[in-house]
């Protein structure tokens, strides 16, 4: 994360699938909505800590357009808790320079939701520090059917990368270096399908709510060690 390094040798923005709630719950005997609570607080370590490192972007995969299929007892818990934490973590964003940003459908949401995350968007948009994406209610596919809808909806008769990525959610910030996943899936899940082109993939067996600063270093570790081409001869 250097500045001194060229841009190809950077890690500027790093994605995650936040995966194993629910698992390591079960490990313990206790309810799903209890994994959840302790990955939000892994969450919040790996913002401030993300923030202190110098990185400039971090997307977030919150909840997907499939997790919906999940029972509505836990989706109603996980909408609740991305409400009641949005706000109150807003002098942990001021003290941080935590810039916040919302990708996905909002539309599904309730209104009081979709107007709170406006409204967190607003008050973070000056600040300077790290950028969070957060990704909820988003699918890759759908993020794409989208893009392309509005291009056709505009008129366009022919249409470039450039006309699509400007139309993508994640508009003006620059594609993931990495993604990183945890409990032990190996698979992109929908995540970032056009962004995640050329980034690199860092895998842990950890559960979420357990990954903490040290794994973070060892993925970006990793990452130095990486020889990126992009399909071209160094």
């Amino acid at each position: 994360m250097a500045d001194e390094k060229q841009p190809d040798q950077m890690c500027r923005h790093i994605a995650v699938i936040m995966d194993g709630n629910g698992r390591w719950a079960k490990q313990r005997g206790k309810i799903r909505s209890f994994g959840h609570k302790e990955g939000l607080k892994a969450t919040k370590r790996l913002l401030h800590y993300a923030s202190e490192r110098g990185l400039k972007y971090l997307t977030l995969y919150a909840f997907s357009t499939e997790n919906w299929k999940r029972a509505e007892e836990e989706v109603s818990y996980l909408m609740n808790l991305i409400h009641l934490h949005l706000r109150k973590e807003m002098k942990f964003y001021k003290k941080n320079h935590i810039r916040l940003r919302f990708i996905g459908d909002l539309s599904r949401l309730k209104p009081s939701l979709q107007e709170e995350m406006r409204s967190v968007e607003r008050d973070t948009a000056s600040y300077d520090g790290l950028t969070v994406q957060l990704a909820i209610n988003y699918g890759g596919r759908d993020e794409l059917r989208r893009a392309v809808q509005k291009l056709i909806d505009s008129g366009k008769q022919e249409i470039t990368e450039a006309d699509i990525e400007a139309e993508l959610d994640t508009a003006g910030i620059p594609d993931p270096d990495l993604i990183i996943r945890t409990a032990g899936e190996q698979r992109l899940s929908n995540f970032l399908m056009w962004q995640s082109a050329y980034s690199e993939f860092w895998y842990t067996p950890k559960l979420w709510p357990d990954f903490g600063s040290e794994d973070f270093d060892e993925a970006v570790a990793a990452f130095f060690r990486r020889d990126r081409r992009y399909g071209g001869i160094k």
